[in-house]
């Protein structure tokens, strides 16, 4: 694929805001009080990619004894922990101030919801920059790995998956972007090279690097 491409499209959660380990740390806590404890790095390993109701049904069978409405406990804990902390990825904005010095499009695709994004984009300062551009698992019959989100919105971009990076910090996000037809690079900086390496066409673990992986030359 000749670089640069014609759209980026980013995960969310890891890529573009830092939130993960807030995310992970609150489920910890929620876990530890229906009788599951795990480490954080066992979270990490278990649930980043995937969906809360993924995570509930996981912890079930872990031996979690969570109440059939623990999505409606959990995402106000983790609403109020990332409104409170939040960051951007280091280096993310400037990633985005680049593509758009290059006049090109890019677009957010995650598996959270359109609520934590709120959240989230609203605090890093990136959800009137984004908008229109921001899809969820929401919006689309499957989540990641299905390639549906990041497929939607190449649709509405109207680019060609050919034409298109995904930027991804988890196994099953790769997975998408590599089932859309999408080119695929790995952001390493919170997972385990190994994880991405059998699936990225490209492994990086500073923001800063992924300019050049994108072929901009500012």
């Amino acid at each position: 694929m000749q670089m640069p491409p014609d759209m980026v499209i980013f995960d969310c959660d890891g890529v573009i805001v830092d939130s993960e380990g807030i995310t992970d740390r609150v489920m910890q806590a929620s876990f530890k009080r229906y009788g599951l404890q795990l480490e954080t790095d066992e979270i990490a390993r278990l649930f980043v990619g995937g969906t809360m109701q993924g995570a509930m049904n996981s912890a079930i069978k872990l031996g979690a004894a969570l109440p059939n409405n623990w999505l409606d406990l959990i995402y106000p804990d983790i609403f109020e922990a990332l409104e409170q902390e939040v960051e951007a990825i280091p280096g993310a904005i400037a990633v985005l101030d680049a593509l758009d010095a290059a006049g090109i499009s890019y677009a957010i695709g995650s598996n959270g919801p359109h609520a934590k994004m709120e959240v989230t984009l609203t605090r890093t300062g990136l959800k009137d920059r984004l908008k229109g551009r921001i899809y969820s698992r929401e919006d689309v019959p499957n989540p990641k790995p299905a390639p549906d989100v990041y497929l939607l919105a190449a649709k509405n971009a109207g680019v060609s998956p050919d034409r298109c990076v995904v930027i991804e910090d988890s196994a099953s996000g790769a997975k998408a972007g590599v089932a859309a037809g999408m080119r695929t690079y790995g952001f390493y900086a919170e997972t385990p090279k190994e994880r991405l390496a059998p699936i990225c066409d490209a492994l990086f673990g500073d923001m800063a690097d992924l300019r050049a992986l994108l072929g901009l030359t500012k």
